[in-house]
């Protein structure tokens, strides 16, 4: 099945850390949803290391990117392709291991599986056939972003990509822009400039934010500041690595804010023009100015 031959009966279930060698237990059968590392090798845990030696064979995106990991742990475990062009024609072929009893591991090319990836249509389908589905947890580039971002994580909302063309991903942003929580995006490098400063614009440039890169690789870094001061920074940068964009909740504004904006504005329009009252009131609630303007130019023209 896999693009290796099965393993000599003294390899079953082996695998090696640190030099030394193991032998795994035995697995019940079932789907083992298993992370791997984001980056750092190191990370791997013994659970996910037992699991994939004693798997009958590990399904993964690329073939070539798993073969890393299984060679860097002495992993004899067979390989089988698994990704959004052929996941119809493997599937099957999964649910055949399953169904002669046997565990098989699902791993992603880096972090936790399912997290934009086509894995949840073979979880379902397991879970249909009525057969196991156990998660093996480990390093997950969305958590990891957002325990060093600093941002609010009692509440979270994972995004992932982004729509590429701008009207689509203008109006994803804008359906996104009053949830009450952090929002963690993926990004590719070279979009990352524009992202954040259509971030800024439909968000908010108030917005605290966060640009995570490489984390747990040799490169990473954490960027931090507003949307608007960070589209700046990176508005003209060449970007590489992998990227994960948080973005901190909007400010809660009490429920009279509407009125005291309102009172302010009438105030200032007595003896302002429409911009400098604006800029004024800004200033002094810490108010996006643009919504402050629109706001006065509905009161200046009676449209409140």
């Amino acid at each position: 099945m896999g693009t290796d031959s099965p393993p000599p009966a003294a390899d079953k279930n082996r695998y090696s850390l640190s030099e030394h060698a193991f032998s795994a237990p035995n697995l019940e059968p079932g789907l083992y949803i298993v992370s791997t590392p984001i980056g750092n090798l190191g990370d791997i845990t013994v659970r996910a290391l037992e699991t994939l030696a004693a798997s009958s064979v590990i399904a993964c995106e690329d073939t070539r990117v798993t073969a890393t990991l299984t060679r860097k742990f002495g992993l004899k475990t067979p390989l089988l392709a698994y990704h959004e062009h052929n996941a119809d024609r493997q599937r099957p072929r999964i649910l055949a291991e399953l169904q002669a009893g046997r565990a098989v591991a699902l791993v992603s090319d880096a972090g936790t599986p399912l997290v934009s990836d086509p894995g949840y249509r073979l979880v379902r389908d397991v879970v249909a056939e009525g057969y196991n589905v156990i998660p093996v947890p480990g390093a997950s580039a969305p958590l990891a972003g957002l325990v060093a971002s600093g941002l609010p994580s009692d509440t979270v909302l994972f995004a992932g990509f982004l729509p590429q063309k701008g009207g689509p991903k203008s109006k994803r942003l804008a359906e996104l822009a009053r949830v009450p929580a952090t929002l963690i995006f993926f990004e590719s490098p070279h979009r990352t400039g524009a992202t954040l400063a259509l971030m800024a614009e439909t968000l908010g440039g108030e917005r605290d934010a966060v640009v995570a890169r490489e984390v747990t690789k040799r490169f990473e870094t954490f960027e931090r500041g507003t949307l608007a001061e960070l589209a700046e920074r990176f508005a003209d940068r060449q970007v590489k690595g992998e990227i994960v964009i948080l973005v901190g909740p909007a400010e809660e504004k009490p429920e009279d804010e509407g009125a005291d904006l309102d009172a302010l504005l009438l105030e200032a329009l007595e003896d302002m023009p429409v911009s400098t009252a604006a800029k004024k009131v800004a200033k002094a609630t810490g108010l996006d100015r643009n919504e402050v303007y629109k706001r006065a130019l509905d009161l200046k023209s009676g449209d409140a």
